[in-house]
């Protein structure tokens, strides 16, 4: 047992689909084997997850709260949870009613933001201290962590400070599609004004580590153009002549490998990426991303009206610590309800444990 990673995660926050994606991610026995997963959160919203998931999907086990990482069982049947203590316990439901099962219907608050938060910071300071081999993080609301006086765009942002890095990145990544950015959460205005020559040599860098780290042992980069056609010469936009194309000159005289020596057009790179031509693709901004992998990833059920997959995942690069995360929202709108789809999560693990894997070889 003492050979498998020990995998920290985050519950999220407790009144979104968090806790519900943890019980059922905690229901694979196969989970166990792989490795020692430790959940941080709060024992309320727990409870009312497992009450939940037996009542509307079978799930039966049982909780084992802890307050020091060395008191974890680690045992199929039991979640270990560090509890927290931050959720009162008259904030969440006392019952259910089985026959028409409520979402929370709570949606950002104060309360959430705060605890969610402090799971985060938690976790990143376990995996710091080394008591922990990986971190993988459930959805938070930024609304949430705002509103409890936490001014950060998101997960990416809180583990860059409190790890110290500056060098980072998002990987998002589904199956052996995977996408790097350039810039995430700001003004499409603004993501095209930080299209600059070293922050793009730092992505592609950080891309070629990040798929070394996977057991990748000579990554295929791609890199997207920013505008229509890679700008058609200038004609379209200057960024890939002045900034984008400079950035892969350099890279390959260290040795990176961009199989096609320039920038590729956008509406092309992730069919050539999904196809096998790339192991990753840098890519520009945020959307540009994120679209192909959630329509890779996300699949609604149009006549049932759910979701059967909510799959991808969410890694951040550059870090001295493992970070994975789910690739979708907190859920407020169904949170309590049942429904909660648990296949992002669970690849956010399995990344998580290859990484810890890969990082002790």
């Amino acid at each position: 047992m003492f050979n498998k990673p020990i995998i920290g995660i985050t519950m999220g926050d407790p009144f979104g689909n968090g806790p519900e994606i943890t019980v059922q991610a905690m229901s694979d026995p196969q989970l166990y084997d792989r490795c020692r997963p430790l959940v941080v959160g709060d024992l309320t919203s727990m409870e009312y997850a497992l009450q939940v998931s037996k009542k509307l999907r079978g799930t039966d086990l049982k909780l084992h709260p802890i307050q020091k990482v060395e008191d974890a069982l680690y045992e199929y049947g039991t979640i270990d949870l560090l509890d927290l203590g931050l959720v009162p316990a008259d904030s969440i439901p006392d019952s259910l009613d089985m026959d028409k099962p409520e979402p929370f219907g709570i949606g950002a608050s104060k309360i959430g933001g705060e605890a969610s938060f402090q799971y985060v910071k938690k976790v990143i300071e376990l995996a710091m201290a080394k008591e922990v081999d990986a971190t993988v993080t459930n959805a938070l609301s930024k609304e949430a962590i705002n509103m409890a006086g936490h001014h950060y765009s998101g997960h990416t942002e809180i583990y860059a400070e409190y790890t110290g890095t500056d060098k980072y990145t998002m990987m998002l990544a589904h199956e052996e599609l995977r996408v790097v950015h350039v810039s995430t959460h700001v003004s499409l205005r603004e993501a095209c004004d930080r299209v600059k020559k070293d922050r793009v040599l730092e992505c592609i860098r950080i891309a070629n580590d990040g798929c070394k780290a996977l057991g990748i042992e000579k990554p295929k980069i791609g890199v997207a153009g920013l505008n229509p056609h890679c700008g058609e010469n200038g004609m379209f936009g200057t960024e890939e002549i002045e900034e984008i194309q400079p950035a892969i000159d350099q890279a390959m005289s260290e040795g990176i490998y961009i199989p096609e020596g320039k920038p590729t057009p956008p509406d092309t790179v992730f069919s050539k990426a999904i196809g096998g031509w790339y192991d990753i693709v840098v890519v520009m901004y945020h959307d540009q991303g994120h679209i192909p992998l959630k329509v890779k990833g996300f699949v609604y059920n149009k006549k049932e009206k759910h979701w059967d997959a909510v799959a991808g995942v969410n890694v951040t690069l550059g870090l001295p610590i493992i970070r994975a995360s789910v690739d979708h929202g907190t859920g407020f709108g169904h949170a309590g309800s049942g429904t909660a789809n648990e296949l992002s999560l669970t690849n956010a693990i399995d990344y998580a444990i290859t990484l810890a894997n890969h990082r002790t070889q």
